[in-house]
Formats: C-alpha cells, structure tokens, sequence
C-alpha cells in the first residue's frame, strides 16, 4: 500500500497541475525538481554551510561542506552526490537534507556541484566526483575531517556516481572508505529492463519516460556504453569494496535495479545491508520534510554513518 502521507503528496501534485519533467525543456525541469524538494524536504538544520571552489577537470568546480557547529575534534566525512538524473538537481536543493544528515550523524558532509547532461554528458559527472573525492582525501585535516574515516553516498543518479566511486577507488588504490550509502541506485544504462518498471513506471513520483529522457541526455548520441562507470552494475567484479546500506522504494521503477545491485555485492562478499521501503516513491530521501517514513530512512543513514565511522578501519587494503 502507498504511504498515505505521500498519497495525499501525489494528489495534491496531480491537482496543481506540476507536470511530468519528461515533458518541459531541461530548464523548466531543474526548476520544478527545485521546487518539488523544496516542498518536502527536512528544514535546514543548525550547521555551518560553506561553499568553496577546487580545481576541476572542467573548470572550477563548487563544493558545498556542511560542518558541525561549535564542535571541537576531527570528524569523519562523507561526500553525499545529489540525485536528479544527471540532468536536474544542484547541491542547495539538498541543504535540508544534507545539514540534517550532518548534524544527527556528527560529520561532515561534502556536496560537488557536478556538471549536468545534457550540455556535459557521460563522463562529466563521474569525473567530477572523482576530482571531489579526492580533494576529500587530500584536504580532509584542512575542514577539520579524518582523511581515514571517509564515505561516499548519494541518491538515484547520485548513487549511481558513490557506487562508482567506490569501485574506482578499490582500482585506483585509495582512498579507502568506510561505508558506500545507496539510496535507490541507478545502476544500469538501459532503463526498462527491470519488470518494476512496467509495474511502477507511470503514476508515481519517477516515470519511465523521465528514466529514458534522462538517460538519453547523460550518454549522449553513444548506444548503451560498455563502460561499467554509466552501469555499475556491469562492473567484473563487486568484491573488495566498502559495506554498502542500499535503500530502495515500493512504488519505484529503480525498486529491482536496486535490489540487483545489493545482490552482486552480496554474491561477491561484499557486506550489505538493504531495506525496502514498501510504501515509498523515488525520491523519498528529500521527502523527510513531509513523510513520516522518509524521515526515518533519513535517520537510518545517520545512523549506518556513525556507526561506520566509529567502527575501526579495514586492514585490508584498498
């Protein structure tokens, strides 16, 4: 059964007539994603925000921190990459979300304002967050994180990027992570292949026409790439990576994509943990604001993070 909270949301879009973002020139879509997160995201907690610039492999690139305020010692840090498929979506739309994950979890968090499809397709925002997470690294003493307790995280397009991240990371060498956070993954690049799909793809709070229009714009005039960084999911192997939390929704056309990705990592011994939401949409992540159930899944990831940072690190190496 739908969550009510989140029916009486749906009834409520349908009514104000809020159109379906595969509908509208891409401007018009970031505005309304903006304004559907705004509506029903947590408020911003009592954190410092700061925004910086780094060196990016297109230029500058903007990073938003969220800091504990008032708070003394180095904390762990977490890099949370926004969903809104690769094409919608920037940092301040998740400041409700973000602040509130910094403060219950007593972290960091790191935002990258990565580059959207489709004026810079596939692999621009993987390159991105590449260049995020390894400023991270480098410069975690210098935000006051420990460059030995890091997690990568993000939603939908953005879990897509962590999980990328994680698997570059495991091939590069570094950095280690203790936790990658999953919240219903994108991890193929042919959207439709999955029967949830068909069983949730119209009526919710994603389409499969949005999917397919997404994905369109993010790789461009290539066919579905034999490059696992667009489909995770495709990579030779999910063994040697950091323990994975991966959330997935009832009523979500991802809902099977999700559930495939947890079991490769599981297959592959990597530990997982993954909780469905049964009563939940795409997106829930950003409903915390107005959805009972979502602000739980919220508290779950502040809790998962803690608990990673806290636990001591992996002799194994990376």
């Amino acid at each position: 059964m739908l969550d009510i909270q989140l029916r009486k949301l749906l009834e409520h879009g349908r009514e104000s007539g809020v159109p379906d973002m595969a509908d509208v020139p891409m401007p018009a879509a970031r505005e309304i994603y903006t304004a559907l997160l705004t509506a029903t995201d947590l408020p911003v907690a009592d954190v410092d925000i700061d925004d910086h610039r780094i060196d990016g492999p297109g230029g500058a690139l903007p990073l938003r921190l969220y800091r504990p305020r008032g708070r003394s010692g180095r904390r762990g840090a977490a890099l949370y990459l926004h969903g809104g498929g690769f094409c919608v979506g920037r940092p301040q739309d998740y400041d409700g979300l973000c602040s509130q994950l910094c403060l219950e979890a007593d972290c960091i968090v790191v935002q990258v304002d990565y580059r959207l499809a489709p004026e810079h397709p596939f692999p621009a925002a993987i390159d991105d967050a590449w260049a995020a997470l390894q400023w991270l690294s480098q410069h975690a003493e210098s935000i006051g994180a420990d460059t030995g307790r890091l997690i990568v995280a993000g939603d939908s397009a953005g879990a897509n990027l962590a999980a990328v991240m994680a698997l570059m990371a495991r091939d590069r060498g570094g950095p280690a992570l203790r936790q990658q956070t999953l919240v219903y993954p994108v991890v193929t690049a042919a959207p439709g292949q999955f029967d949830s799909y068909r069983t949730h793809g119209e009526g919710y709070t994603l389409t499969t026409r949005l999917m397919a229009r997404f994905n369109d714009a993010y790789l461009g005039d290539a066919q579905v790439p034999a490059d696992w960084r667009a489909a995770p999911l495709m990579a030779d192997t999910h063994s040697g990576l950091p323990p994975a939390l991966v959330q997935v929704a009832g009523f979500d056309p991802l809902h099977d994509e999700g559930l495939a990705y947890a079991e490769a990592l599981a297959d592959a011994g990597t530990p997982v943990s993954l909780v469905t939401y049964p009563g939940l949409a795409h997106g829930f992540i950003s409903m915390g604001g107005a959805v009972t159930a979502a602000r739980l899944a919220v508290s779950q990831v502040a809790s998962a993070w803690r608990e990673a940072f806290a636990a001591p690190p992996d002799p194994t190496p990376a």
